[in-house]
């Protein structure tokens, strides 16, 4: 299957309105998971941008942009690795093998848009104390420009100059290469895994943990099932201590009244 031109620009764009999303309006855009089904779409093959897109989705668990950090950008690599892999036909595995490393090479970009932006708040800042107010709303429009291009040129750049590239790779790539993307691509979700369990509290909770991996390992239930066991066993937990909340106040305000009353 070949991108089509208009696939690469309207994939181009996604990877802009993506950014843009996550500084402004917080739709979802940027989730690997909402990315990897436009993509999908898109690209005619829902199934495997679904597949990346949640795969990818693993390894944003447990780390945030904080203080404005900068983080990897699996949004945009879901759209690159997405696209990619259905054009070739190379499956998840190898999809997950160039999403990683695009991701992280997107943090490069990520801060010189911040950089450049910060130009546009200082122009801002000026037209305030002029009270220039229409020049204010042009700085942050421009200001979100520099998002926009910041993901919006190298998803262009790499589903169109990529596609080719990365047939060619793979026509004269060995086979071990091949090989160890495809295993790295089977490390990397269980990794995502980890990396969220580091930040639960799964001393707490190890009773719950070890019958999900049970009924996922040794019965082949569906993630669905597992989630709806899971979600009934935390509504009986929020039950149950609602109830012993409730229990509590009655137990004081009767030991209040009987302490009034001598």
């Amino acid at each position: 299957m070949h991108i089509q031109l208009w696939q690469i620009i309207v994939l181009s764009l996604l990877g802009g309105i993506a950014q843009w999303d996550e500084t402004n309006m917080k739709i979802g855009f940027r989730n690997p998971a909402i990315t990897g089904l436009i993509v999908g779409i898109i690209m005619g093959d829902i199934k495997t941008g679904l597949l990346v897109g949640g795969t990818l989705q693993l390894m944003t668990l447990g780390i945030g942009s904080y203080g404005g950090a900068t983080i990897p950008d699996y949004a945009t690599a879901t759209i690159i690795a997405g696209a990619l892999a259905i054009s070739t036909k190379q499956g998840l595995d190898f999809a997950i093998g160039i999403g990683v490393p695009a991701a992280l090479l997107l943090v490069q970009l990520d801060v010189l848009a911040r950089m450049s932006n910060v130009f546009f708040q200082h122009r801002a800042e000026k037209y305030a104390e002029e009270r220039k107010y229409e020049k204010i709303e042009l700085m942050n429009i421009l200001g979100l420009s520099t998002w926009l291009i910041s993901r919006f040129i190298p998803v262009f750049l790499c589903l169109y100059f990529g596609e080719g590239l990365v047939k060619q790779l793979l026509a004269v790539s060995p086979a071990w290469l091949m090989g160890g993307l495809k295993v790295a691509g089977g490390i990397l979700p269980a990794l995502g895994i980890a990396l969220l369990l580091k930040y639960l509290p799964i001393k707490s909770y190890a009773p719950y943990f070890i019958v999900g991996f049970v009924l996922a390992a040794y019965l082949n239930m569906p993630m669905l099932g597992i989630a709806l066991i899971g979600f009934a066993a935390a509504l009986y937990n929020f039950k149950k201590v609602q109830n012993q909340s409730t229990n509590n106040n009655v137990a004081l305000a009767y030991k209040g009244g009987a302490d009034e009353d001598e």
